[in-house]
């Protein structure tokens, strides 16, 4: 929508892990990625950005919520805890990988450690049409808009003891030169996040309110 009309555009989006989108940024088949991974492995991220030449911006930090159908019985629940996903399915990315750490490690990071059901996704679109036909799955996720929420009839809800803090990281090569188009692009990014932490900010507000009177 911020494309004006009538000038030459094309755009390429493709959703992989943080290795794939790095090397694609490294070999010039993409000029911006995106990197999501725990702020516990910063220094791995760090370094191997460093090593390839890349420069790299925090886009976003959050703590992930989990997502699930609005017809999930957890919906009903004030607060959800891990032992409550006990029944449940795990929706999950395909293939979680952090450089220089081994994969047992890695798993143990980003899945639920005592979950023996679970479904591999890589498009978010199919994660969101399983998550919202499906109502015993659900997803940990970076906070989502509500509109998104709505099309796909799921809620999001924290969890008291999940997991941790989660980075979004811009890269794209030292040698490359943001254009018109990549700048709006980020725009766009820093205008969601912006209206996430806003809202955020205001349901902890109204469920504060709400609690006192």
């Amino acid at each position: 929508r911020c494309i004006k009309s009538g000038s030459p555009a094309e755009f390429y989006y493709c959703e992989t892990n943080s290795m794939n989108t790095i090397n694609s940024v490294v070999r010039e088949d993409f000029n911006l990625g995106i990197v999501r991974y725990q702020a516990s492995y910063e220094k791995y991220f760090s370094d191997l950005f460093k090593d390839k030449k890349l420069t790299s911006e925090t886009v976003a930090e959050f703590t992930y919520v989990l997502l699930i159908s609005k017809n999930n019985p957890l919906t009903q629940r004030e607060e959800v805890c891990l032992d409550d996903l006990a029944e449940y399915i795990e929706v999950c990315h395909a293939d979680p990988y952090v450089p220089s750490v081994p994969m047992i490690d890695v798993r143990k990071s980003e899945l639920t450690e005592f979950i023996d059901r679970r479904i591999y996704v890589y498009e978010r679109g199919t994660q969101f049409a399983i998550l919202g036909t499906v109502p015993d799955t659900f997803m940990w996720v970076s906070p989502i808009p509500e509109s998104v929420l709505d099309r796909y009839g799921l809620v999001q809800k924290k969890c008291t003891n999940g997991i941790g803090l989660n980075k979004d990281v811009l890269i794209y090569s030292k040698n490359y030169k943001l254009t018109d188009n990549d700048n709006l692009f980020i725009a766009e990014l820093e205008k969601v996040r912006d209206k996430l932490i806003k809202d955020e900010k205001n349901k902890k507000e109204k469920y504060s309110n709400e609690k006192t009177v």
